[in-house]
């Protein structure tokens, strides 16, 4: 029995196999997951209906399975008219669920085209595909190192 948030056999299967520095998407419903991922990565379809189910509800599972160094969010370009209403409201979601976490992480968005050629990399693993209905939803999480307890 798991300890942890984490039960989808699949998406642990994928996340055993991943080491440090390995990349995992969890992408929005409007998130084209057909077309831009890496060229070892998985998809893992969990778009039920729409919003269900949510980032913030597949990013908390991972932060209770996995150690994270880094957090990305796809930034908004600046000329898209969406930058002028500021930051997505989501991110705030994001924020309480690596503070429940218990980490230390920020937020760190990559403008829309640069987060594309991020998850192109061959460090990215896995996506995983939600319903999520909230603009600008995607995170990318970069997979940290287990650290050892001391004897």
């Amino acid at each position: 029995m798991l300890k942890h948030q984490l039960l989808h056999p699949n998406i642990n299967e994928v996340l055993g196999r991943a080491g440090h520095h390995a990349k995992v998407l969890i992408a929005d419903g409007n998130y084209p997951a057909s077309t831009k991922r890496g060229p070892n990565s998985e998809l893992i379809c969990l778009n039920l209906s729409p919003g269900v189910v949510t980032v913030t509800q597949v990013l908390r599972a991972l932060l209770s399975a996995l150690p994270v160094d880094r957090i990305n969010t796809m930034g908004i370009p600046p000329d898209d008219p969406y930058a002028q209403a500021g930051e997505p409201p989501i991110w705030n979601e994001y924020r309480a669920a690596i503070k429940e976490a218990g980490l230390k992480l920020k937020l760190e968005p990559i403008l829309k085209w640069d987060f594309y050629k991020d998850v192109a990399s061959e460090d990215h693993v896995l996506t995983i595909q939600t319903a999520d209905q909230a603009l600008w939803a995607n995170v990318l999480l970069t997979i940290g190192c287990r650290l050892t307890e001391n004897p």
